[in-house]
């Protein structure tokens, strides 16, 4: 049976729905864990530094596929490590300006896989933050240094800045002290309110932020439904576990003779704005109707 490798940053209990979905995906395409193919996982469970040799690990094992997982820097790690076996990333900010691919629709090589979302759509989760906290003058800006996604990111923030004529102060966290230390700093900085973007070590963490941001009384958006889920005041952006799915598909394909030079990197076809009104009231905010109104899911 051929041998699929899966790589991740992220760490293996909190992934638990993400690698159903990536199953899922490799039923629709005729494929199911230990009847026609084996799976190798390998964890950096939010160590970063580590995917280097755990990829050159399943590659040792001679994969047919190696799937990159839990965003930019499996990915990059998996690139790094061979250009002859396919790969298929899932769950990237940006593919082309992190050199993944030289384009969405013809990536060419041996790498291919699911774009998660553009850097660009921090400001539109800046833009609705500021409508539930209509007088917020600074949003923080909760950024992993360690990350590849990281500049671009940060990029962004002068952009978002002059476009809601508020600061962006940001804040930089790499570890879970980090982030004890960022919420602690949160409020010296004038921030009323925090941006989580999609960022691996964050969602392997998003419990502990949520925590935090209730502890500390911060509204708090982030990109993916599951930090809203957990308490978060509002999520705006893909859902991740779709990513993963298709992602599965994408693998079932290769396995079956298709190369991914000829598959398009795949991108999100839709957003969901998801909000918890618990959170709103436990905070003494109140959403505004026309935010409700465009929700896709209210958690009440």
């Amino acid at each position: 049976m051929p041998v699929i490798g899966f790589l991740s940053s992220r760490s293996p209990g909190e992934s638990a729905g993400v690698v159903a979905a990536f199953r899922e995906g490799l039923r629709q395409s005729g494929f199911a864990e230990g009847q026609n193919i084996v799976i190798a996982f390998r964890w950096a469970e939010g160590h970063y530094d580590r995917l280097a040799e755990l990829a050159a690990d399943l590659i040792g094992l001679r994969v047919a596929v190696l799937v990159a997982a839990g965003g930019p820097p499996s990915a990059l790690a998996a690139k790094a490590a061979t250009s002859t076996i396919p790969v298929v990333f899932s769950a990237v900010n940006d593919p082309v300006r992190l050199g993944l691919v030289p384009s969405l629709n013809r990536p060419g090589g041996n790498v291919t896989g699911m774009s998660l979302l553009t850097s660009e759509m921090i400001g539109k989760m800046a833009q609705l933050l500021k409508e539930v906290v209509p007088a917020a003058v600074a949003i923080a800006y909760l950024l992993n240094p360690s990350s590849p996604s990281a500049e671009l990111y940060a990029k962004e923030a002068p952009t978002i800045a002059n476009a809601l004529k508020i600061r962006i102060p940001v804040l930089n966290a790499s570890t879970e002290e980090d982030l004890d230390e960022a919420f602690a700093a949160l409020r010296k900085t004038g921030a009323d309110a925090l941006i989580v973007p999609a960022e691996p070590f964050f969602d392997s963490h998003r419990d502990r932020i949520v925590a935090l941001a209730g502890r500390h009384a911060v509204p708090m958006i982030a990109s993916l439904r599951e930090y809203a889920v957990v308490g978060g005041l509002m999520s705006y952006g893909p859902s991740l576990p779709d990513s993963y799915r298709r992602a599965g598909v994408y693998v079932g394909r290769i396995l079956k003779g298709e190369k991914p030079a000829d598959l398009p990197v795949m991108q999100p076809t839709k957003y969901d704005l998801v909000l918890n009104l618990k959170t709103a009231k436990a905070l003494g905010l109140s959403v505004p109707d026309k935010l409700l109104a465009l929700a896709d899911e209210v958690l009440e």
